[in-house]
């Protein structure tokens, strides 16, 4: 069992390794992290969709806005759409849950935000739905996705893919770029700066 355990471990470190070796990746997360503080400085918010361990992931992603990140700070104002119990099963229950993000994003978003759609196939109905809808609005589209890129690809400003096709080894690395995400614009917007 110990080599099955290691095996896993190492899987996820080469992942990590492949990205952090890739010169295109290392861009796009810093074109994002410029995005994301451009948003900051002239008052609007991200917000941020997925689902399953995506939709623990835009929580967590949120939560480090919200609260603080490496040092205490003014919060900044960031949604995961995936928390209000009420909201989630109102729209399943009468609009469709392909259209769970998009409604929340129609309410709640404006131009000049920015919406993080994260799926790690590419091709959540819901999250793909919510980019559309971002786009139409005039809001920044940012995506999280595997090797492929599947349909989101498309419909994003910036599309963060990880290069592997295996779930577990995606979601590790998106939440790793979203917490260099948080740190970056931290240190930013309150910090030293780069």
């Amino acid at each position: 069992m110990k080599t099955y355990i290691s095996s896993h471990i190492l899987q996820s470190i080469e992942i990590k390794r492949a990205i952090a070796k890739d010169r295109a990746i290392l861009s796009l997360i810093e074109q994002a992290a410029r995005k994301m503080i451009e948003v900051y400085q002239k008052g609007n918010k991200i917000i941020i969709g997925g689902n399953g361990g995506s939709a623990a992931d835009a929580q967590h992603i949120a939560g480090e806005f919200v609260s603080r990140f490496y040092f205490d700070r003014p919060g900044l104002p960031c949604i995961a759409l995936t928390t209000d119990t009420s909201v989630l099963t109102a729209i399943g229950n009468d609009y469709g849950y392909e259209q769970l993000f998009s409604r929340q994003i129609q309410a709640l978003g404006r131009t000049g935000d920015l919406f993080i759609g994260i799926s790690t196939s590419g091709n959540s109905p819901n999250v793909l739905r919510g980019l559309e809808m971002s786009r139409t609005m005039g809001i920044t589209t940012i995506g999280l996705t595997g090797e492929t890129g599947g349909s989101l690809a498309a419909l994003c400003d910036i599309c963060i893919r990880i290069p592997s096709q295996e779930t577990p080894r995606i979601q590790e690395a998106h939440i790793l770029i979203g917490h260099i995400l948080c740190a970056i614009v931290e240190e930013t917007i309150f910090g030293k700066g780069f």
